[in-house]
């Protein structure tokens, strides 16, 4: 298959383009055409000539993904399913907020983290997503929002929908630099976050690469033995070492970390779990901020139930009486296939039964 234009940066796209003859400003009309006016063939940039035009056909696709099903919620929220060229499904979300409208990008197909609370960890990691996949994603979505002619663009990104974007880590790289460069999408490296089941060595590439984007943990256990039967990933990168990382990445950066932790009633959410939280994250209150996720319930995980509002209250009063900044996520699209993963999966069980 051919790859997806998406996937080069402006200087990659600007090296290729002289590699096979063409002038360096071409690749800021090609740029242009792409993430400004946003087509969808290579044949409506109608300034380039008709020998780059045709190179560009020969080697890349725009276009590698189609909308299998589009969900809208009362709130606002939508979750796209797509189906990629070799067929595979992946899922992404709009969102939107007061500040703007947020997008959940999918980084591989599947996941092997292993978390037993997740919908998306059901299907075992088929493959990677390319940069021009995760890229298409938001090209996708904003081209939706293109058509109802309003004017609303895409201002935030999370990186949280299926897979592990660390596991994936050159080619979340490159996706970042698409996506916030300024003659493109712009999105500032301020309004994406990226979030990581806790990969400590590549918190400390991460860490080194000086970037402005946005980092997230997936904790949801304060110690090591909970967090192990939820979490397999802590086997790996036990929370010692995932902290180690963490003190390397605030101490490199100076920049705020956010910790997230979903609620599972009777088994993370007691006040003793708080209290651990807080003593574990002590030491970081002042670049810390903990994101309290009330749980989506999912049928295969029978074995979890969402934590009562009274047990969230009492959970985040302990965080703050400790001096942690905290809060519970406000909670979107409970009216659709809210967890990740989730439409994804119902989808996949149809095509077999199918």
């Amino acid at each position: 298959m051919k790859n997806s234009i998406y996937s080069l940066t402006f200087p990659q796209l600007t090296e290729w383009l002289i590699e096979h003859g063409e002038k360096k400003f071409r690749a800021q009309q090609v740029w242009d055409w792409l993430y400004k006016k946003r087509v969808d063939h290579f044949d409506e940039m109608t300034n380039i000539n008709k020998n780059c035009i045709q190179l560009l056909k020969d080697n890349f696709v725009i276009q590698s993904m189609d909308t299998e099903l589009k969900q809208e919620s009362t709130d606002g929220t939508i979750k796209f399913l797509f189906t990629l060229k070799d067929g595979n499904l992946i899922e992404t979300v709009l969102m939107r907020h007061h500040y703007g409208l947020s997008v959940c990008v999918t980084t591989q197909v599947g996941c092997n983290i292993g978390c037993t609370f997740c919908a998306s960890g059901i299907l075992a990691k088929n493959r990677d997503l390319s940069a021009g996949e995760i890229v298409e994603q938001i090209m996708k979505v904003q081209k939706s929002l293109d058509v109802k002619g309003e004017g609303d663009r895409v201002s935030h990104i999370v990186v949280m929908g299926i897979g592990e974007p660390f596991d994936n880590f050159e080619n979340l790289i490159n996706f970042l630099s698409v996506v916030n460069d300024q003659n493109g999408l712009s999105i500032g490296a301020r309004h994406i976050t990226v979030s990581t089941s806790g990969l400590a060595h590549k918190i400390y590439e991460y860490a080194d690469l000086g970037i402005q984007v946005n980092l997230a943990i997936s904790l949801h256990a304060p110690n090591d033995e909970l967090r192990t039967s939820i979490m397999k990933i802590n086997r790996a990168f036990p929370i010692a070492k995932l902290m180690d990382a963490i003190d390397y990445y605030l101490e490199k950066t100076n920049r705020r970390i956010t910790f997230e932790y979903i609620l599972l009633k009777g088994i993370n959410d007691k006040e003793e779990h708080a209290l651990e939280l807080a003593q574990l994250l002590r030491n970081k209150r002042h670049l810390s901020y903990v994101n309290l996720i009330p749980y989506n319930p999912v049928s295969e995980h029978i074995q979890y139930e969402r934590s009562t509002s009274d047990a969230i209250g009492v959970f985040e009063e302990a965080l703050k009486s400790r001096g942690i900044n905290c809060g519970v996520r406000l909670e979107q699209g409970t009216d659709i296939d809210a967890a990740c993963g989730q439409l994804r999966s119902k989808q996949m069980k149809k095509r077999n039964i199918g």
